[in-house]
């Protein structure tokens, strides 16, 4: 076997396979021995038919697509092990195959590799640094999110107020007709909480237990079902019960319920050194995100395709693993939006380019600055990851798998990475009086579509969360090179491989 390799644009390569007849012959007797079992013929037993029978009846070419195969994947992969540039990064594409007349054959594969990145700048830069500045409303407003925690939920004889909740039975219908998901019983609905549709909630302000009323309403043009759009309907509803937070009072007997302290005025305390305590943490991570993207602004990277395609992928089955953690699959979601997993991909492709750019940038200056995990250092997260389990850390290292250590060196020289570029970057801090601090490591999940995915039946919509911020560099093996997964042919002229309805319908 003998190959030539030449660059092309957009880091890829195009690798021209001659495979001479004797090696050719050998697959073609190895394709025979790994079918000779799927062919009957009078006279053999199965699984004995002689090779040359075999060709007789079928053609001397019935086994070239099998020995291409093979001579494929181990021409592809003998070349992949003495070629140490082609850190592939993608699947390897078949573009041409031929066999030749003196019983041997060629072909040719494109493959794309990581981009060499001459990383620069990432030292000297003045990143800001925004810091909420907690005010006495933040403290008062946690405090009084804490006290509604802590309220009594008691019977009321009296009319439903705004704030009270009423537990009840609805039928929802148009034009007298019943529609699906518009019926539930025993349901805890809060007035005001705007979990139904608008005028459903406030029409029940003023009942009492044991009322029944027509609640009317019409639905947005918005609605998710296309039955209900815009369609006005009568909700039959039965007040089974009226409830009321009873609040206890905000005192030093509050605070000693509620906390280690005995005044109320150390408790406020507390609560303001844990937001200001929180903010301090979420302006770091907003820096060091700030840093990294400056840094990634500065190095002007063509990110091949390929790349951006299988980091889309790994988004989307993230997003799908997500929501099945809150009961919900992916294909429904899609159905609720109208939108294909195509679309959906499509969707994440600028956050994928961004994402892989990141990893690039990242490992050019781990690479330039000869970071690298030592062995003690993974034995002190082991040790420490066994001490957690209660284990020894030979007994926990007999359950750690490949994978896990390789997330443990990432976090590792990740940790560094970012630590090595605080030391040689300036953060120009302020503190301002911005919105509330954003609870630490959640926001939503944004995959760039409109709305919402549905929630399950009479329950509030559900809202799918992430982390907010994931360690996006180094790579998660950024000292061992990418397996590639092998070229397989297809065709002997194949030349490619490859519920409840009265709920408010949220934008």
């Amino acid at each position: 076997m003998s190959y030539q390799i030449e660059k092309l644009e957009k880091s890829q390569y195009k690798l021209d396979f001659t495979v001479d007849a004797e090696t050719f012959a050998k697959a073609c007797e190895t394709a025979y021995e790994k079918t000779k079992h799927q062919y009957a013929i009078a006279g053999f037993r199965k699984g004995h038919v002689p090779k040359k029978v075999i060709e007789g009846v079928y053609g001397k070419e019935v086994f070239y697509q099998d020995a291409m195969d093979i001579v494929i994947n181990d021409e592809y992969m003998n070349a992949l092990t003495s070629e140490e540039k082609l850190d592939v990064v993608a699947q390897p594409e078949l573009t041409a195959m031929d066999y030749t007349k003196d019983g041997g054959a060629t072909f040719t594969i494109v493959v794309t590799v990581k981009p060499e990145v001459a990383v620069k700048d990432y030292k000297g830069l003045t990143i800001p640094k925004i810091v909420t500045k907690i005010s006495d409303q933040q403290v008062e407003d946690e405090v009084k999110k804490t006290l509604q925690q802590q309220a009594r939920i008691i019977d009321k004889d009296g009319a439903a107020e705004k704030g009270d909740t009423v537990n009840l039975d609805f039928a929802g219908s148009v034009d007298g007709v019943p529609f699906d998901g518009g019926t539930a019983q025993g349901y805890d609905l809060e007035l005001g909480s705007g979990t139904f549709i608008p005028g459903f909630e406030e029409q029940l302000v003023g009942t009492k237990a044991g009322d029944e009323k027509d609640v009317k309403v019409t639905f947005p043009e918005s609605y998710h079902a296309e039955n209900l759009k815009g369609k006005e309907a009568v909700f039959a509803c039965k007040i089974n019960k009226v409830s009321t937070k009873e609040l206890p009072a905000l005192d030093d007997e509050f605070a000693k319920t509620v906390s280690e302290f005995d005044t109320l005025d150390e408790y406020k305390a507390s609560v303001k050194k844990t937001l200001e305590d929180n903010a301090e943490k979420y302006a770091e991570r907003a820096y060091e995100d700030a840093l990294v993207d400056a840094i990634v602004e500065k190095n002007d990277i063509e990110v091949p395709a390929a790349m951006v395609d299988q980091e889309a992928d790994s988004m989307v089955q993230e997003f799908a693993y997500r929501l099945q953690m809150q009961g919900m699959k992916l294909q429904d979601y899609l159905n609720y939006l109208n939108m294909t997993e195509d679309k959906l991909k499509e969707e994440y492709k600028e956050q994928a380019e961004k994402s892989v750019k990141v990893r690039l940038v990242m490992e050019a200056i781990v690479k330039a600055e000869k970071m690298e995990v030592l062995q003690e250092e993974i034995d002190e997260k082991i040790n420490k990851a066994a001490e957690e389990a209660h284990m020894t850390a030979d007994e926990f290292k007999k359950t750690v798998q490949r994978e896990q250590i390789d997330y443990l060196v990432n976090q590792i020289l990740s940790n560094k990475l970012i630590a090595f570029l605080k030391e040689n970057n300036t953060a120009n801090v302020t503190y301002e009086k911005i919105p509330p601090v954003k609870p630490i490591g959640k926001e939503e999940a944004k995959p760039a579509a409109k709305k919402k995915a549905p929630a399950k039946k009479a329950e509030p919509k559900a809202e799918v969360k992430e982390e907010a911020k994931k360690e996006e560099a180094p790579a998660k093996k950024p000292a061992a090179k990418k397996t590639t997964s092998t070229a397989k042919t297809t065709t002997a002229k194949s030349t490619t491989t490859k519920k409840a309805a009265p709920k408010k319908d949220e934008e």
